[in-house]
């Protein structure tokens, strides 16, 4: 297809509180044509480096069902991963998967799996964590989000623009990104467009959950809970404004749920909600952002 998407990059991203303890992965996907895709879940009990090859074999699935057959580039911050994948396991393979010290190899399953996934198509590359890379940082805050428990919004592709990332219309499958419920694994749901089944689910660590629920089908209680997290944001947001912090890109994107590079393409200065949002200076890679209630301005500019 002539006008088909194009995945140009894909950052992935885990993250664990106590490892082992609870964790969540995150995985942002970039298209050529400006387009980006979020996937994310948690685990009750895992391993920081368990949620890195989680995160990463969910996004070589979706490579795989996207069918895509141009190169790509897979962007993380665990060196261990990319050791494991570029250098360590031909060698455990070959060994029946043992260390050169003889002891097994930890996390085998995964690291199969990682393995088959994998093509030529993939590289592989190492990034500094926390040094300002939008995919990186955007990534961070889904797989800590959801190792603490709380659920972010993911961006997803509408319909027609799945279609478009698929090859074969007679047998194109859509992969839904759902924003679930805490303990709910369930990542995609990968359905024919001619049928209303579920014709595969794939699940990750610890399936938990045997439905899919989209944000208006979940129970009053549950959209009850989304607002006291949107009531939480607000506070944190006028707090931010009353003390005078500034924030950066990416801070700021995580305030308003939405991709750093929404927050850049803005402009200087715009409203959001309450807010007149300021872009103030730049130190180093990082634009730092001011809020103040508009409210407010607007009154002292009537009093003056």
């Amino acid at each position: 297809m002539s006008n088909q998407r194009i995945i140009e990059s894909i950052y992935t991203d885990g993250a664990c509180t106590g490892n082992p303890g609870p964790g969540g992965w995150g995985v942002v996907v970039y298209f050529n044509d400006g387009s980006v895709l979020e996937m994310g879940d948690s685990a009750r009990h895992t391993t920081n480096n368990k949620m890195e090859m989680q995160a990463a074999i969910a996004a070589l699935e979706y490579l795989k069902t996207s069918k895509q057959t141009q190169p790509i580039i897979l962007y993380t911050d665990s060196e261990y991963l990319v050791n494991c994948i570029t250098k360590w396991l031909p060698g455990w393979k070959k060994k029946g998967w043992k260390k050169s010290n003889g002891e097994p190899v930890q996390n085998q399953d995964l690291l199969e799996s990682l393995d088959q996934l994998n093509s030529r198509l993939v590289k592989w590359q190492h990034i500094r964590g926390h040094s300002g890379n939008i995919g990186n940082e955007r990534c961070d805050a889904i797989a800590r989000s959801f190792a603490t428990g709380e659920t972010p919004t993911l961006q997803k592709l509408s319909l027609s623009n799945l279609i478009a990332t698929n090859c074969d219309e007679n047998e194109i499958k859509v992969t839904k990104v759902l924003s679930l419920p805490l303990n709910s694994t369930i990542v995609h749901k990968n359905t024919q467009l001619n049928s209303t089944s579920v014709s595969e689910i794939t699940t990750m660590e610890e399936p938990t959950a045997q439905a899919v629920i989209t944000t208006d089908e979940q129970p009053p209680q549950n959209r009850v809970s989304q607002l006291r997290n949107l009531v939480e944001t607000l506070r944190i947001a006028d707090e931010i404004a009353e003390k005078g912090y500034l924030i950066t890109s990416s801070e700021l994107a995580d305030l308003m749920d939405i991709h750093a590079s929404a927050v850049t393409s803005r402009g200087d200065q715009w409203r959001w909600r309450n807010w007149i949002v300021s872009r103030v200076r730049r130190e180093g890679n990082q634009i730092l952002w001011e809020l103040e209630r508009s409210d407010k301005l607007e009154t002292e500019l009537v009093l003056s």
